[in-house]
């Protein structure tokens, strides 16, 4: 199952799941068509009864009358997790990317946030003042997405626990990483964890753990990997996780990236003005979004 956020005519985003390669179905317009009640957005979705039920119903229903299909091209598309409580993010999660930084491999994961504001959609431009940070970043990640609050599981249960994935790039604001000392203000700009295109299911990725993972600005391809060369697994992950706090539906587990980010380089590849990044995961699709300066 492959779920977004669209809009139409500019209108507020609602949920939608992918009927074909054509068309998506409005999840709450063809819901209430079969006597569903569904919410609008993705984070309310993941957090109802027997949800992926109650949307298959809601598509059937789509096919069959027509009730809340639209064509694809048509609509507008937006993150396909808008409002987030939680962005969790994983540092050095690759062993040869914490090598190429000269940083040691960690012992356990080393996680920092983005704030919510930070979370934007495919197409959605990556904009930035720059007279506030003049090293800008791309880092493709594979995000794991929270479907059920979950807390103190163990990593054989933590899967149980993950409604899906997603393709996500951790812009960071390097100098004001490094210079600040601790990473929340360079990793959290508005519109720095661009996400998309879909939410893809869990259950309609075999292994998470052995998708091809790459990153291309302008068409070049600077980072290419595998997660299955995570250091610690989404399993792992999510368990650890769940030990210092409470993950809620919705909420995003940035995984880490892999080797060949623009700053340790040769000479550094940073991101500027009427750029273009594409991130891509086997499996879940490709994020392109454009650059500009504020």
């Amino acid at each position: 199952m492959h779920l977004g956020q669209y809009s139409t005519n500019n209108g507020d985003p609602w949920v939608g799941v992918r009927h074909d390669d054509e068309t998506i179905v409005n999840v709450q317009e063809a819901g209430r068509g079969a006597g569903l009640d569904l919410p609008a957005t993705t984070s309310a979705l993941l957090d109802s009864w027997h949800w992926q039920q109650k949307v298959q119903l809601a598509a059937e229903y789509a096919a069959e009358t027509g009730t809340g299909l639209y064509v694809a091209d048509q609509l507008d598309r937006h993150a396909p997790v808008s409002d987030p409580e939680k962005v969790v993010c994983v540092g050095l999660n690759y062993r040869d990317h914490a090598e190429e930084g000269g940083n040691e491999i960690p012992d356990t994961p080393v996680l920092f946030s983005k704030f919510p504001t930070s979370v934007a959609g495919p197409d959605d431009t990556i904009s930035w003042s720059p007279d506030l940070t003049e090293q800008v970043d791309y880092e493709a990640e594979l995000v794991a997405v929270i479907g059920e609050e979950t807390r103190r599981v163990t990593p054989e249960e933590a899967m149980d626990h993950v409604a899906g994935f997603l393709v996500g790039n951790d812009v960071s604001a390097r100098d004001l990483q490094h210079g600040d000392g601790q990473w929340v203000r360079g990793k959290s700009l508005d519109g720095f964890a661009p996400i998309g295109p879909e939410l893809v299911t869990a259950d309609a990725v075999p292994d998470p753990h052995d998708l091809d993972i790459y990153a291309e600005v302008n068409g070049e391809r600077l980072q290419d990997s595998t997660t299955a060369n995570l250091i610690f697994g989404i399993d792992e992950l999510v368990s650890f996780c769940s030990q210092a706090f409470t993950l809620q539906p919705g909420d995003l587990l940035f995984t880490g990236t892999p080797p060949g980010v623009g700053v340790y380089r040769e000479p550094p590849v940073l991101l500027e003005d009427g750029d273009t990044v594409t991130i891509g995961v086997e499996g879940l699709g490709e994020l392109t979004n454009d650059c500009a300066y504020e």
